[in-house]
């Protein structure tokens, strides 16, 4: 029988996305022995894009070094590694080389970040052309240093790649896809799948789950009911499992969640930066209700966000100068401790769980995106009717 696999998305708790520029593998080894210890079966990180390709026509030899070293300790505490290219979007900000900006793009929703400081700009059309001629030399050289690397255990193409720009068209997105599926594969034989994220389902940004994943071993998706506007409710268990399943029926292909989380509040607050949080308390039963369903109801496993709030210090700096949140989405604290979620993890992991039958489609991709933004509540209130019972006793 298959594991369900449980995971943890990664940054280092005090050196957050300047990771790769202020590197320090001794953390790294710490932080991979601890989620081995809790009983976690994979590591997502992300491959910051401004320190691995500094030229379009050129890749980071440091980087890349680098990049190996921390596979090598991935492996060396037993744990898969799913490396992230293009980041790219995270944490609501943009980060970016320089040169992939387009002047006639402005940076709106989120801001941009270049190793130069904040741009008003945002990316140029990375789907096609030149910006993706850049990517497939990235992917070609990350490829061949993982080449056949007991680490690895699937490429992600992007973290929520849609918050940084929708492509032109579903078909420019399909060979985006497929082109740097293809790269990865040839040059490192493993596969790839792509960080759709709950936004490509809840709006019409021109991306197909059907055909975006059609070169991909698995479909992954992201959702966070602080995030989803038709969640019930900031405890809401029902977003994560329904997402996985629009996602599985829209690109006909088995479900990894691998993102899933919430911001912990302070002690006495709900709400921090205009979103809702929770209390430690409450993430702990969060966490195991969620993974629950998920288990339950086909997905392949579950990754937790993130594994670390982050230092005090980092406060100060880009993202969380801005969204405070986003400093304790982790399940440990600031000062390293573990908070109650990372027991709810590690009991769950022991429970040693396999994955259950796919289930069966909740919706036709077609219909459903003809009728954003309606056909997104008239399926959320009929799954949840149709899981009542299970949401009473659990």
């Amino acid at each position: 029988m298959e594991r369900f696999l449980l995971g943890v998305n990664y940054w280092p708790r005090t050196k957050a996305m300047a990771m790769w520029s202020a590197f320090d593998l001794a953390e790294i080894d710490e932080d991979f022995a601890r989620i081995a210890g809790l009983g976690l079966d994979v590591v997502r990180f992300f491959l910051l894009w401004d320190d691995f390709q500094p030229a379009p026509d050129a890749m980071s030899r440091t980087a890349l070094d680098r990049f190996e070293a921390v596979l090598d300790r991935a492996s060396a505490h037993g744990l898969r590694a799913m490396p992230t290219l293009f980041t790219g979007h995270m944490s609501g900000v943009n980060w970016l080389p320089a040169w992939t900006l387009d002047s006639a793009h402005e940076s709106v929703r989120f801001r941009t970040f270049t190793r130069d400081g904040e741009s008003p700009y945002g990316i140029g059309d990375f789907y096609t052309g030149d910006l993706l001629d850049a990517q497939r030399l990235f992917a070609r050289a990350v490829g061949e240093r993982a080449r056949d690397h007991d680490a690895l255990y699937l490429w992600d193409l992007g973290n929520e790649f849609s918050n940084l720009r929708a492509p032109r068209s579903a078909r420019d997105a399909q060979h985006w896809s497929a082109a740097l599926t293809h790269d990865l594969f040839d040059t490192s034989n493993t596969g790839a799948t792509g960080g759709l994220h709950g936004e490509d389902l809840a709006f019409d940004r021109t991306i197909r789950p059907s055909s975006i994943a059609e070169p991909w071993d698995i479909a992954t998706m992201h959702g966070y009911s602080v995030y989803s506007e038709f969640a019930r409710d900031r405890n809401d268990p029902e977003v994560v499992p329904f997402l996985a399943e629009i996602a599985a029926s829209c690109a006909r292909k088995r479900v990894l969640f691998s993102e899933f989380g919430n911001p912990t509040c302070p002690a006495g607050v709900r709400e921090m930066a205009g979103f809702a949080c929770l209390s430690e308390a409450e993430m702990e039963t969060y966490v195991h209700r969620v993974l629950d369903r998920l288990q339950h109801r086909g997905a392949l496993g579950a990754f937790f966000w993130c594994w670390a709030d982050y230092a005090p210090e980092l406060a100060a700096t880009p993202p969380f100068d801005s969204a405070p949140h986003e400093l304790t989405f982790g399940l440990i604290r600031g000062d390293g401790s573990e908070k109650p979620v990372a027991h709810a993890l590690e009991r769950f992991a022991r429970e040693g769980r396999t994955v259950t039958h796919a289930p069966h489609p909740l919706v036709d991709e077609r219909a459903y995106f003809a009728g954003l933004p309606g056909s997104l509540h008239v399926a959320y209130d009929a799954y949840c009717d149709a899981h009542r019972l299970t949401e009473d006793v659990s």
